[in-house]
């Protein structure tokens, strides 16, 4: 959006600005928006000023590193307003995608836990798994899906989105763990886990709160 204002300020183009543009996730750390084709203008102006590319015909796209993403989430995890939503409470199964939402959050509450009784200080992701690069993905996912289903008055599309969330934090939390094993002293890598278990905290516990839940750090 600033890109966008900054545009028309500097009179490279002519339009007015919008409230909000669409963004779409494309994997982890890649977002690409139709905003130059929405407003019929020329999508270097924008590229150029966000440091991204023009891709797939006028799309706007641009690749942010995955810690600033995890940091992005953290800030702003998606804070709308949608009509109420939410799972049944049973059964406490991983096939009821409510229970892998509320467990992911507390099996994120307990890293956190964990983290602050060792004393680690969480960091920057270190030697990136491809089980993270997916979490990361799906994270930076939820702002877009948060915005869409506000627009749309139907918590659905976020509430899909907060489940995507969860599937990938337990495969990370099986098998990247924060905590180290045996002997294993804590480490960079088990701090950027912790980091990386902050930011599914926030993202989960504020999607449960927008569609009428309130986050429990034990289930």
């Amino acid at each position: 959006m600033r890109a966008v204002r900054d545009a028309v300020a500097d009179g490279e183009i002519d339009v007015a600005v919008p409230d909000d543009v669409l963004v779409f996730g494309r994997g982890p750390g890649v977002y690409e928006s139709p905003v130059a084709l929405r407003l019929g203008v020329d999508p270097e102006v924008v590229a150029r000023r966000v440091g991204g590319a023009v891709v797939g015909g006028g799309l706007v796209r641009v690749v942010v590193p995955v810690g600033r993403v995890v940091e992005a989430v953290k800030r702003d995890p998606g804070v709308v307003r949608v009509p109420p939503g939410g799972w049944s409470e049973w059964p406490r199964t991983f096939e009821n995608p409510g229970f892998s939402v509320r467990y992911a959050y507390a099996r994120a509450c307990w890293v956190e836990r964990w983290a602050k009784d060792l004393g680690i200080v969480a960091g920057e992701l270190q030697d990136v798994a491809a089980e993270e690069l997916a979490l990361v993905g799906e994270l930076g996912d939820v702002p877009g899906r948060a915005k869409q289903a506000e627009r749309e008055r139907d918590a659905r599309p976020l509430m899909l989105c907060l489940e995507r969330v969860a599937g990938a934090y337990h495969e990370v939390h099986e098998r990247c763990p924060a905590v180290p094993k045996g002997d294993e002293e804590p480490g960079a890598v088990h701090a950027g886990r912790v980091g990386l278990a902050e930011a599914v905290k926030v993202v989960l516990g504020n999607g449960l709160n927008v569609i009428g839940e309130t986050p429990r750090e034990r289930i």
